[in-house]
């Protein structure tokens, strides 16, 4: 796996009718696909997210929505950004993201975190519990899921959850590419360290040199190759000329750049490339809230020369 630019959609709500929704969605991937993005996410929620929206506008289901795009696209990598571990049965998710692999023809990549959004818990019935309850079942989740996509058949009796010769089949790949998102440096950087192909950093842009600096002390501590490890990190694009730094949210200003395409572009550049982040996924963000066309095609024009390796 290998992501140096990738596209995250960050909602559904276009101004159209339902049945104009998911055309959108695809033509949002393919623009992608042509533009020379290597990788298309989805959120895994059910309820569109604060700041985003409010809870009742359009969010389509993430492995149904990721299936039928990869129908309509030929080399993109697929995933999550990320899913949220306590929405589904671990076995339900290795047998989601197998098949989704099988779909794909081999472009499909796991990425999974703790569950944050109380709201969903709350209305949808997941029991949410502390943070602590989570991780801990991420923890067991993992134990059950990794040997899955291995093609091995786990048996296991957790806390949380228990199998049973567990199996996932067919499988595409021997391996899917892992992808964990968040940046905390006593339990998720080290579950990346140990587990993961792909860290995807949650954290403003001013402690990016400070939580690589964690990542590389946590592999040098088990004899991991901190080469091994990628980084991303989630930017909020909001591609428009006539945006200035004051119109930005307080809260957004360390996730976020602005202006035009070549601005974007340089402000990825300086604010995450040159931090040492090894790639960076757009979530493009319009004054008009909706699908604008040919967008992330000039940042991705204007990011080519800073996109190496």
């Amino acid at each position: 796996m290998t992501i140096k630019l990738g596209l995250q959609i960050p909602n559904f709500s276009y101004g159209t009718g339902v049945a104009e929704i998911f055309p959108t969605v695809i033509a949002q991937a393919q623009e992608a696909e042509a533009a020379g993005f290597d990788s298309v996410f989805v959120m895994d929620h059910f309820y569109q997210l604060p700041g985003l929206g409010t809870p009742d506008q359009p969010m389509l289901e993430a492995y149904t929505a990721l299936g039928a795009l990869a129908t309509a696209t030929e080399r993109v990598q697929l995933g999550t950004l990320v899913t949220g571990n306590t929405y589904r049965n671990p076995t339900l998710l290795a047998k989601a993201i197998t098949t989704l692999d099988v779909i794909s023809q081999g472009r499909a990549i796991l990425g999974i975190g703790t569950g944050w959004y109380e709201l969903e818990h709350d209305s949808l019935g997941y029991e949410f519990g502390t943070f602590t309850d989570r991780f801990n079942k991420l923890g067991e989740a993992l134990e059950i899921i990794l040997p899955m996509l291995k093609g091995e058949r786990p048996t296991f009796n957790g806390k949380y959850y228990r199998t049973k010769e567990a199996m996932a089949e067919p499988r595409f790949r021997e391996h899917i590419p892992l992808m964990i998102g968040g940046s905390g440096e006593k339990k998720t950087i080290p579950l990346a360290v140990k587990y993961f192909d792909h860290l995807n950093v949650i954290a403003g842009f001013d402690e990016l040199r400070r939580k690589l600096d964690v990542v590389k002390a946590r592999c040098e501590e088990i004899g991991r190759d901190p080469a091994t490890l990628e980084t991303s990190m989630l930017v909020i694009a909001i591609i428009d000329e006539n945006v200035t730094e004051d119109l930005i949210p307080e809260d957004f200003r360390q996730q976020a750049v602005f202006g035009s395409a070549e601005r974007v572009a340089e402000q990825i550049k300086t604010k995450v490339l040159d931090a040492g982040i090894t790639g960076v996924i757009l979530s493009p963000v319009t004054s008009l809230n909706g699908y604008q066309p040919g967008g992330v095609t000039a940042v991705a024009e204007a990011l080519k020369p800073h996109l190496t390796g």
